[in-house]
C-alpha cells in the first residue's frame, strides 16, 4: 500500500479546490511525497525526437474531451517538480509491466510504447528486456518534461495521439502502454490498430484505470451533490471495466488474451490532498459533459461524507486505483493451437477420474 506523507499546513481556497480537479486554472504549488522511491543507478542514453502525426476521422461516440485531456497534461508538465513528486503510481505500475515482460522470456530489440507521458516505463526498463524504446505521446511536454533524464536503453520520443496511432503494419515486435488508454475514446479502434502493427507472434502489453478507480471520491461526490443541489454530475471520468477486455482483445484480432486485475490504495491526508495529486498528474475529469464548476459547500459536504465513511483509524483517507492489465498477442502458425471439438485424445472424464483417486 503506497502511503503520502503528511504535508505540511496549507490554506487551501474553495476555487484552488474546485479547480485542482474540475477547472484545472491552476496547479497546487504545495510539493508531497510517497513511499515508493525507485531509485537505479543509469547511464547516459542515446535520445533522439522525432514529431509525428496522424489525421484521423473523429469515432461516431465521443465520450472524452481528449483538447482538454491534452491540455491537462501539459498543464501538469509546466511544473516538472511537483509532476515529478505525483509519478509515483505511474512509476509503480511501469514496473508491474516490467515484471510482466520478464515472464515472456524473450528478449526485445524494440519496444514501441503508447501513451509514454514523461518516461515512467524508460525507467524501469533496462536492456535485459530491450535495447531501444520508442516513447509516444501526444503531449510533448510531457514527453519531454525531463530533457536530462537517463535511461540503460536508447530512447527515441515521438509525438503521436493515443487515438490515431501511425505504426506502420507488422513493423513491432512489442507495444506497451501504460494507464494512458483510458482516455480514448475508439479504444476498440486502437486495439486493432496495435495488432494490425504488430509483426507475427508480436505481444501489447497494456494497463488502464478500471471501474472501481476513486470509487470513494466519487461515491462521497455524489452524495455531497445528491444533498446540497437534489441531483448529481460527472465529476469522475468513467472506467472500463476488466471483465469486458478480454473479449475486446479476442474481437480486434488478438490471440491468447490474458487479463488481471491489480488494486493499489493511496492513503492522503484529506480529499484535497487527492485531489491535488490528481491535478499534478493531469489525471482529472475531462468527460464531454462535465460541470465547469463545484460549489464550495458540494466540496467541504463531500470531504466531510469521504472521512466519515471511509476514513482510517489515524484520520487519512484511503483512495482506490484499480488497474486491469491486459495481455494479447498477433496470431502465428508457431503458437499453441486450441485442438478442434472431438480431437482430443484423453477425455475430461478420465481426467476428473484420476484426480479423485
Amino acid at each position: 500500500m503506497l502511503t503520502a506523507l503528511k504535508a505540511q499546513s496549507t490554506f487551501y481556497s474553495s476555487c484552488r479546490f474546485a479547480n485542482s480537479l474540475f477547472k484545472y486554472n491552476s496547479l497546487p504549488t504545495k510539493s508531497k511525497s510517497c513511499s515508493f522511491n525507485n531509485t537505479v543507478d543509469l547511464s547516459k542514453p542515446n535520445i533522439t525526437v522525432i514529431r509525428s502525426y496522424n489525421k484521423q476521422a473523429a469515432p461516431v461516440n465521443l465520450l472524452f474531451d481528449r483538447q482538454h485531456k491534452l491540455y491537462q497534461r501539459n498543464r501538469a508538465a509546466s511544473n516538472p517538480e511537483l509532476s515529478k513528486q505525483v509519478d509515483y503510481l505511474k512509476d509503480e505500475i511501469a514496473a508491474r509491466i516490467a515484471d510482466r515482460i520478464l515472464d515472456i522470456k524473450r528478449r526485445f530489440v524494440t519496444i514501441n510504447e503508447v501513451g509514454a507521458g514523461s518516461g515512467g516505463f524508460a525507467r524501469a526498463l533496462d536492456d535485459d528486456i530491450t535495447d531501444n524504446l520508442i516513447m509516444c505521446d501526444w503531449s510533448e511536454a510531457m514527453l519531454n518534461r525531463d530533457p536530462d533524464a537517463k535511461y540503460k536503453i536508447n530512447v527515441t520520443k515521438r509525438v503521436m495521439d493515443e487515438e490515431s496511432i501511425d505504426f506502420n503494419e507488422n513493423s513491432c515486435e512489442a507495444i506497451v502502454s501504460n494507464l494512458a488508454l483510458q482516455w480514448v475514446n475508439d479504444l476498440p479502434g486502437v486495439f486493432t490498430k496495435i495488432q494490425q502493427s504488430l509483426l507475427p507472434d508480436g505481444v501489447f502489453i497494456a494497463s488502464l484505470y478500471s471501474s472501481d478507480t476513486l470509487f470513494e471520491l466519487r461515491a462521497s461526490l455524489q452524495l455531497a451533490e445528491q444533498e446540497r443541489l437534489g441531483g448529481i454530475s460527472p465529476h469522475i471520468s468513467p472506467f472500463v471495466e476488466p471483465s469486458d477486455m478480454g473479449n475486446l482483445l479476442t474481437r480486434t484480432g488478438f490471440s491468447i488474451p490474458t487479463v488481471d486485475v491489480d488494486t493499489v490504495v493511496v492513503n492522503y491526508p484529506s480529499m484535497f490532498h487527492l485531489m491535488d495529486d490528481l491535478s499534478a498528474m493531469g489525471e482529472g475529469n475531462c468527460v464531454l459533459k462535465r460541470p465547469n464548476i463545484i460549489k464550495k459547500d458540494v466540496l467541504y459536504a463531500a470531504d466531510a461524507i469521504y472521512k466519515e465513511l471511509y476514513a482510517n483509524p489515524d484520520g487519512s483517507i484511503p483512495a482506490t486505483f484499480q488497474v486491469v492489465y491486459v495481455i494479447g498477442w498477433k496470431p502465428d502458425p508457431s503458437q499453441p493451437q486450441a485442438l478442434k471439438p472431438g480431437q482430443g485424445k484423453v477425455s475430461m472424464k478420465t481426467v476428473l477420474q484420476d484426480q479423485k483417486k
